[in-house]
């Protein structure tokens, strides 16, 4: 058996691109069912200044890009996540959040035996861009947490004191340093990067590259 293809992805909760980029990842997969992957996901924050109470949503974009900017950057955002089977959302009172927390949670799953680390990555996208959730506080993300099958009171207490945060804090400036400025960043086997959202089709090209470099080094 061949050597799962390494897929790791630098990405922050609140970036709605991550999300679709996600979706397009999970795509391109669907098309190569014999594939093997591993996919593990790296942190980034977009905004690592933000309060850690978070801020309100609409403000906190209309401050970025002017209030009207900031509207059509929703409706833009609506229709594409439609197209993706995202049904974005930005609810009344929703929160911009400090999304530090999530990423703690993020790589305690990645240490955690049994714990699906891509699918707490869904619902942690699914919690911020549909139901409006702020996965900055800690009850919000416990309860995401109990989801996955992370024991909920450890969660809560670990959150409470800020274990790992300044591991995390690392991890965000190593991708810094390293020359991430924007995310989402696909690394493929450690070699091959896209940057962005891309279409499945673009995914499948690097895929099909690194599949048929295996094949040819399996028969040499």
């Amino acid at each position: 058996m061949s050597q799962a293809i390494s897929i790791q992805i630098v990405s922050d909760i609140v970036c709605p691109w991550c999300y679709i980029g996600k979706r397009r990842l999970e795509k391109a997969l669907a098309q190569r069912p014999g594939l093997a992957t591993e996919i593990s996901w790296f942190p980034y924050q977009l905004s690592p200044d933000m309060p850690r109470e978070g801020k309100d949503r609409v403000e906190h974009h209309a401050s970025i890009f002017g209030a009207e900017r900031a509207g059509q950057i929703r409706e833009k955002m609506h229709e594409l996540g439609i197209a993706e089977g995202i049904p974005f959302d930005t609810p009344p009172g929703a929160r911009s959040p400090n999304t530090l927390s999530a990423h703690v949670l993020m790589y305690w799953a990645s240490r955690s035996a049994g714990i699906d680390q891509n699918l707490l990555a869904e619902k942690l996208f699914h919690a911020h861009h549909v139901r409006g959730e702020d996965v900055g506080s800690p009850i919000v993300l416990v309860g995401i947490a109990s989801e996955v099958g992370m024991n909920a009171a450890e969660v809560l207490a670990a959150l409470r004191d800020g274990t790992d945060e300044d591991t995390v804090r690392d991890l965000i400036e190593q991708a810094r340093q390293a020359g991430v400025s924007g995310v989402p960043l696909f690394i493929f086997d450690g070699r091959h990067a896209l940057s962005g959202a891309q279409p499945p089709e673009t995914i499948l090209e690097v895929l099909d590259q690194l599949a048929s470099e295996r094949g040819a080094r399996a028969s040499a």
